[in-house]
């Protein structure tokens, strides 16, 4: 009796055994599984990684001009890999460094300075009225940095397409079997292929002529030291006419220019030279000068439905829509084709703050995270700074005859159909 309970207790400690190495084989195996695992899902992880590289290289190489790849290299905080990037401006700096700031309005000055924080960029800000520069925030950019201006040409091809009787404010323009858009649609969505087509129907004559009118190719400034003209192409660009409309080929504009631009059309046609007074002495003998007069004062009721358009639900949403003091802009996305290296983000805007029209031009210029709907924002802010700060404009109002007036060949209008 006493033989078989030995027995039995030897049976059962063998069975613990067994079982206490089963179980521990067992977690061995699920150890090393779970490994195996892990560095599969790795090893997909640095391929996936590795596609995604080689993509970018591709994309790089393939976009390039001039046989030139442009890169950034910087590397992950998470991973020691090195990210390619294709641009190689900044996209954050200090934009206020060499500044000289007596000719500004401090309240103006302030204002854009604190709506562009830490971006790279520029902010002009202009009365409309008179041509006076009221803040240049980064002047050394805004004088003379000319770069293609991307979609904010849509606004000189806009006024060259009506004037030639190509569309009207309601023309459904038929871009294939079954999409057609109108012209206030156009800008505020920024329809390339819209713009493309209005420039084609134009051909190069016209558009360098209206180029010209606006004053594309030339100083915006009367007497600022520093300032540098962007240029205009005499041929049509190699890319055609119809990037030339849709996306600036051929074109170089300063944010200076810009401002000029969109101030003639802020106040109905008149071109001023813009000023910028340094002293106060040079303030009190302040006189607006008329650089040129445009006969666009009927053509602007149809233009700026769409530059409202986009801001309350296009391009430039990013500024805020307020129907009591709506903003009337453009924006402007694209890396510059002469230096691939910086990518653009235009926005070209006036609006009526208090009792003054302003107008607020942002251009910023570096990689990832810029382009024209960031600018917008910034622009939309500046406006609501000077809200806060009840801006109101406090110089002379009194206008010069003309100086310089650039008389240029009138061309035939062009009675031209669109399907």
């Amino acid at each position: 009796m006493i033989g078989l309970c030995r027995l039995r207790a030897i049976n059962l400690i063998l069975a613990a055994l067994l079982a206490v190495n089963a179980f521990g084989a067992t977690r061995k195996h699920k150890r090393r599984h779970a490994a195996a695992s892990t560095k599969t899902t790795k090893v997909v992880k640095r391929t996936r990684a590795a596609r995604r590289t080689t993509a970018r290289r591709t994309h790089v190489a393939a976009t390039t001009t001039h046989g030139v790849i442009h890169t950034r290299v910087r590397y992950s905080s998470r991973r020691h890999r090195k990210i390619y990037s294709p641009w190689t401006e900044p996209t954050f700096a200090d934009s206020t460094v060499g500044d000289v700031t007596a000719g500004d309005d401090p309240v103006v000055r302030k204002a854009a300075v604190d709506a562009l924080g830490p971006y790279n960029g520029s902010v002009v800000v202009v009365n409309p009225e008179t041509g006076r520069i009221l803040s240049v925030v980064n002047q050394k950019l805004a004088l003379a940095g000319a770069y293609q201006p991307c979609s904010t040409v849509k606004i000189m091809v806009s006024f060259a397409s009506l004037s030639e009787g190509l569309v009207d404010v309601n023309t459904p323009v038929h871009l294939s079997r079954r999409s057609s858009v109108t012209l206030t649609q156009a800008i505020a969505r920024s329809n390339n292929a819209y713009f493309a087509k209005m420039g084609e129907e134009l051909g190069f004559d016209r558009v360098e002529h209206y180029a010209k009118l606006f004053g594309l190719g030339e100083k915006a400034g009367y007497e600022i030291p520093g300032e540098k003209a962007g240029t205009l192409a005499a041929t049509t660009p190699s890319e055609g006419v119809g990037m030339m409309t849709s996306f600036g080929s051929g074109i170089r504009l300063t944010p200076l220019e810009l401002a000029s631009i969109v101030s003639t059309v802020a106040n109905g046609g008149t071109m001023y030279y813009l000023q910028y007074p340094q002293s106060k002495a040079q303030l009190e003998d302040f006189q607006p000068r008329i650089k040129r007069s445009l006969d666009i004062a009927d053509l602007v009721p149809s233009v700026r439905p769409g530059m409202m358009g986009a801001v309350e639900y296009g391009t430039a949403r990013r500024a805020n829509f307020n129907p009591d003091e709506p903003i009337f802009g453009k924006t402007g996305t694209c890396t510059d084709t002469v230096n691939p290296g910086v990518h653009l983000g235009w926005f070209g805007s006036f609006s009526q703050v208090g009792k003054s029209k302003v107008v607020v031009v942002v251009l910023l210029t570096g990689g990832r995270g810029v382009s024209g709907p960031v600018a917008s924002g910034i622009a939309g802010q500046v406006y609501r700074n000077l809200a806060t700060q009840n801006f109101v404009v406090q110089e002379t109002e009194q206008t010069t005859a003309p100086v310089g007036l650039i008389a240029l060949p009138a061309l035939p209008t062009f009675a031209g159909t669109l399907p």
